[in-house]
């Protein structure tokens, strides 16, 4: 069968309250757990709840991923270290939340990323992710310095877990600064863990560690549905 590039345009568009049943990420070998579809509000809330998320590139169909082990970041690991301290308590950058998610999320997709050949934070992406923002479900962090957005980043909140989904930075240490502080809040307000998909040494130093899908499912059910404030 032939998929069409980006979202099936015959696939039914779900609203938020419409629960999606995505084939067990447990029961599948690899990353890519099922194909096609659409990036409606039904469908990635219920694809997050399940620990299944979108990646792909412009030339392909929706992929819907959860990747064995994943990387996660808990309270306690949460590490800054001493000259990330000083530059927060200098406060070099103004922080701020969901001030502008369009600028955020459409840094993150003009950010050159040595080895993809292009981003996967296509236009579908982009208008999904926005549309989410608006009913509340996706947020931004941004770092503005001498009037300009600097840098930030986006994810998704359900439950209690927040599902980072990428960061940019057009001066240095811009996307760690809103990262770090609104991990610091996350935590502060009772989120469980913050989802970081897959291992990249940059997050490792920020405290992120692996565990195993099962794990990370298991874990998952029980904090989706606890809202932290």
């Amino acid at each position: 069968m032939r998929w069409p590039s980006g979202p099936d345009p015959f696939f039914p568009y779900l609203p938020e309250n419409v629960y999606y049943k995505f084939p067990d990420p447990n029961q599948i070998d690899g990353d890519l757990v099922c194909v096609g579809g659409n990036l409606s509000p039904g469908m990635l809330i219920s694809a997050y709840s399940q620990g299944i998320f979108p990646w792909f590139n412009e030339n392909e169909p929706v992929l819907w991923r959860s990747p064995d082990p994943r990387f996660v970041i808990f309270p306690q690991n949460l590490h800054v270290s001493r000259s990330m301290r000083k530059i927060l308590n200098k406060k070099q950058f103004e922080i701020s939340f969901d001030r502008d998610f369009e600028a955020v999320i459409s840094g993150c997709a003009a950010t050159y990323r040595p080895g993809q050949g292009g981003t996967w934070i296509t236009g579908d992406m982009i208008a999904a992710y926005t549309a989410l923002h608006r009913l509340g479900k996706a947020h931004s962090a941004e770092a503005w310095q001498d009037g300009g957005l600097a840098g930030g980043c986006y994810g998704v909140i359900l439950g209690s877990v927040f599902f980072g989904e990428s960061m940019f930075f057009n001066r240095p240490n811009a996307s760690k600064a809103a990262f770090l502080t609104l991990a610091e809040s996350l935590f502060a307000n009772g989120t469980a863990f913050i989802d970081c998909q897959t291992r990249t040494e940059h997050l490792a130093g920020l405290g992120a560690t692996e565990l195993s899908r099962k794990d990370f499912l298991d874990l998952l059910k029980r904090h989706v549905r606890r809202t932290a404030s």
